[in-house]
């Protein structure tokens, strides 16, 4: 338990166990549930060595931490004696039953938005094919490919049965039953159906985004309820059918139409809203405003209501448009800096946070560039509003939830002013934000009031980011494909590989020799910030028991980067069976923001290779 004194501290600074009714994550922050936040020690808090800041107000009451916070809640759950799915109600079934599916909606669509996002990428590829000719679109080839577009739509209540059952904690394949079932021909969009003479609605569920969750969250109350009531010994055999049968009827019934009518009230919401003041104003609005949203934690409200116009109308008129433009303002506000900044140190932050937020992440940029110096929150307004306003006035319509990589998928069926229209709206929310921030400029250092990063070990002020050097030359191999799953998974830390195409291994940092295994194989430098590196050379190479190894090291020696520390005959580990590739991995990833691989096909020991953002 590494944050156990952690867990602690913050336990009894927002008012004890008894004070906390609830606890549950996101990216980076907690989010608690607090009987009375008037007790809650707010700036305290704010003084602990792993919390970036606190937010507190509808949402919830929240500690911002970073990317650690996914190793800091189960010890949390384990010191609170909560369960995995951190549920306690304050009163009545009712808003229990609301808190966690508000809850379940952001927690669980996640690994959803992976296969739609291929899918509306794919779509917009197609297009341009069918564009330039290559393949027509009433070919084989073009129908076989749009299929997976169209059966992900279509089997959405799958895919969602799938990721809702798990963070329930419900038997995904009993899941998965109900909404294979919901989608039979013989049920969805069926009329004149009826049960045991109670006549059912006409539903077709395989446009509708709600049913299927409700019926999800039944099912877990179900489950607990009939192992309660069925004999141990024969729950194995009969709470299976038991589950299907008696929930099955129920959504039929019950949730089906509610679900419809839930995501038809979304939609005549946003009618109403683009009736009454023009669905520009929303789509303006929120491409200015994401990023704050993201920092008081309720940048993933939007969720639910995008995937509902997708499920049921077919596109999104409002929200994938606004926060493409939004993360691409964003990287313009970072990259106003980046030019305005003569600082080299400075550049650097801009410039890492610019390419990830151009990537579609910019929680770096947002947590290590805005909250510091607030005037960049300013210049999305105005950039992100500008491109939002153009957009909203051009209904630009998104066919796909994808990111800035995917604006191809705006061109939907032939809408080639669309896929235009949003193209212009990405380049007045970047041009307008970079112009923006650089002409707000950056405030003094000694005039910032926020907490700097501070190294864990000194107490000392650190640097923002760390580069770590490649240990050797070799062409970049991405971790995930590293053929070891300790490494592909991240459980020892980000990184990357690298397959070798030389035998001596440099000190990608200045530091100390922390571990030097036996076998010369793996080597372990601690950095005077606390950066803790791996470099592993091979799969299964301890199996050669130090054979073609070779160290000018020992444990406790001070290195500078680019000293030689080990030497591998690459050849010799090869001949022998073994794969050579050489891991660079931060065991310790959980304590900074964000590990960034470099994107370079080939490295050499002189080229950065990973960026440790603090």
């Amino acid at each position: 338990m590494n944050y156990q004194e952690f867990c602690h501290q913050l336990i009894e600074l927002v008012g004890g166990k008894e004070n906390i009714q609830s606890v549950t994550n996101c990216m980076t922050r907690l989010r608690f549930k607090l009987k009375d936040r008037s007790i809650a020690k707010t700036e305290e808090i704010k003084d602990l060595p792993d919390v970036i800041d606190v937010v507190s107000n509808d949402v919830a009451y929240q500690v911002i931490i970073g990317t650690q916070v996914q190793d800091i809640r189960p010890e949390m759950n384990q010191i609170l004696g909560l369960s995995g799915e951190n549920v306690k109600s304050e009163s009545g079934e009712k808003e229990k039953f609301v808190t966690m599916a508000l809850r379940i909606l952001s927690e669980a669509m996640g690994p959803i938005l992976t296969p739609i996002m291929a899918a509306g990428l794919l779509a917009g590829i197609l297009s341009l094919i069918s564009l330039s000719g290559l393949v027509s679109a009433e070919s084989s080839t073009y129908l076989i490919l749009d299929a997976i577009r169209q059966s992900v739509f279509f089997f959405l209540p799958v895919l969602i049965a799938i990721s809702f059952s798990r963070q329930l904690g419900v038997n995904e394949y009993l899941a998965v039953v109900i909404a294979l079932t919901l989608m039979s021909e013989s049920i969805n969009g069926a009329k004149g159906l009826d049960f045991l003479g109670l006549k059912l609605p006409e539903t077709t569920y395989s446009n509708s985004f709600f049913p299927i969750i409700l019926s999800i969250i039944f099912m877990k109350y179900l489950t607990k309820a009939l192992e309660k009531i069925i004999p141990k010994a024969l729950q194995y055999f009969f709470n299976p059918v038991l589950i299907l049968i008696i929930t099955l009827p129920i959504t039929l019934i019950l949730f089906g139409p509610l679900g419809t009518y839930i995501g038809d009230g979304l939609n005549f919401v946003f009618d109403f809203i683009g009736n009454t003041f023009g669905s520009w104003s929303v789509v303006m609005l929120y491409a200015a405003l994401q990023p704050f949203l993201i920092t008081i934690g309720a940048g993933n409200f939007i969720i639910p209501i995008f995937m509902n116009s997708y499920a049921t109308l077919g596109y999104d008129p409002v929200f994938t448009a606004a926060w493409i433009i939004s993360d691409i303002a964003v990287c313009g506000a970072v990259m106003g800096y980046f030019f305005r900044s003569k600082d080299k140190k400075q550049k650097q932050l801009f410039g890492t946070t610019a390419f990830s937020a151009f990537m579609g992440v910019t929680e770096p940029a947002i947590y290590g560039v805005f909250v510091k110096y607030r005037r960049p929150y300013i210049a999305v307004m105005i950039g992100g509003g500008l491109g939002g306003l153009f957009a909203g006035l051009m209904k630009v319509v998104g066919y796909a939830p994808v990111g800035l990589f995917g604006l191809a998928s705006f061109i939907g069926k032939d809408n080639y002013s669309n896929f235009y229209m949003m193209v212009i709206a990405v380049i007045i929310g970047f041009i307008g934000a970079g112009i923006a921030a650089f002409v707000l400029g950056i405030p003094d250092d000694d005039k910032v009031k926020e907490k700097q990063a501070v190294s864990v070990e000194t107490g000392e002020e650190a640097v923002t980011k760390l580069l770590v050097k490649a240990p050797v030359k070799g062409t970049n191999v991405a971790l995930s494909k590293v053929n070891d799953k300790a490494f592909s998974s991240s459980a020892l830390g980000k990184g990357l590989g690298i397959e070798p195409e030389e035998d001596t291994i440099y000190a990608p940092v200045d530091g100390e020799v922390v571990s030097l295994f036996p076998t010369n194989h793996a080597i372990g430098i601690k950095t005077e910030y606390g950066v803790e590196i791996l470099i592993h050379i091979g799969i299964n190479t301890v199996e050669l028991d130090g054979k073609h190894f070779e160290s000018f090291v020992k444990q406790g020696d001070k290195v500078s980067a680019g000293d030689a520390i080990l030497k591998a005959n690459m050849a010799e580990i090869r001949n022998a069976g073994y794969d050579p590739v050489v891991i660079t991995v931060i065991t310790n990833t959980a304590d900074y923001l964000d590990v960034l691989p470099s994107n370079d096909p080939s490295l050499n020991n002189e080229e950065d290779c990973l960026t440790v953002v603090v």
